[in-house]
């Protein structure tokens, strides 16, 4: 099966699109799922087709100078986000894009709200922001340790009994409201949630162990919450659930096949900025006549 670039179908596939209101179950979702592509290089042309588009539509958002866009990646460890930045965004000029990792928070981060560290590498218009991990960890590893909310010492909120679904709920708003206001003011934000099935993590964990080149990747811990994997899906559906909205959508990308997790990424990504109708700046004519004697005065220059 082929795809044209420009079709960018994937947007509205409702098996990665999430529609807001849907009430989501990750059980539902095939993460081998591959949308009739049969092999890696008919996903390949079209990733290819995408990340030239991409570099395009990237200049042009610079340079009109009005939008910015914000890419959310959240998942599970070793479902492959670091590989699927550099593999879609490989195009894209440095000066446009700004790649954010969010770790655990820092003493100094802990000292504000949740949102502060995230506001701070929001993108200025004309960027490109990716989080690899993002503001979402505040309601997914928070949810299945609500003991860490305590270190963050919320008023009102003094023991884990407090940490409960009124707590989430206002966290769920809190986030739309940021995103709305964001939107509003021109940044467009696309989610993704690369979905590994646990058997798919199981074999790239074994990877990461026995092959040497791959052993700075693991770390024990990975393991312990591996083994809180319900724990985490119900985390994750109920975040997606309640902050997938039509000015911040979520994708539920399938991540057992790299290769077209990546392609659907890159794909979404094209879509939605193509939906903006980006152009270059246009110059008035006493702009352009400026530019004209600007023009005369550098080929003349050698008879000043």
């Amino acid at each position: 099966m082929g795809k044209n670039s420009t079709d960018n179908n994937f947007r509205k596939d409702e098996n990665m699109f999430i529609k807001p209101g849907t009430k989501l179950r990750l059980k539902d979702f095939d993460t081998k799922y591959t949308a009739g592509f049969s092999d890696k290089e008919d996903a390949a042309e079209m990733l290819a087709k995408d990340i030239k588009r991409l570099a395009e539509l990237q200049d042009m958002l610079y340079a009109m100078n009005k939008y910015s866009m914000l890419v959310v990646i959240q998942a599970m460890d070793a479902a492959g986000k670091d590989g699927t930045i550099k593999h879609v965004m490989t195009g894209v000029n440095p000066q446009g894009c700004n790649v954010t990792s969010f770790k655990q928070p820092s003493h100094e981060e802990l000292s504000h709200d949740f949102l502060w560290r995230i506001n701070r590498a929001m993108p200025k218009r004309g960027m490109i922001a990716i989080f690899n991990r993002s503001h979402y960890e505040e309601v997914l590893v928070t949810r299945v340790h609500p003991e860490y909310i305590l270190g963050q010492n919320i008023p009102g909120i003094d023991s884990v009994d407090k940490v409960d679904k009124k707590f989430w709920a206002k966290r769920y708003e809190i986030i739309n409201n940021f995103e709305k206001q964001a939107f509003e003011n021109g940044t467009i934000i696309i989610k993704f949630f690369l979905h590994v099935s646990k058997e798919e993590q199981k074999k790239r964990f074994l990877a990461r162990i026995d092959e040497p080149e791959k052993n700075w990747k693991f770390s024990t811990s990975d393991v312990k919450e591996r083994q809180l994997w319900d724990k985490y899906m119900e985390a994750f559906e109920e975040a997606i659930s309640n902050t997938s909205t039509e000015y911040a959508p979520w994708y539920v990308v399938p991540a057992d096949r790299k290769w077209f997790m990546r392609a659907a990424v890159g794909d979404i990504i094209v879509g939605t900025l193509e939906k903006l109708g980006l152009e270059y700046p246009t110059i008035t004519n006493e702009e352009k006549n400026e530019l004209l004697k600007a023009k005369d005065l550098i080929l003349n220059e050698d008879n000043i």
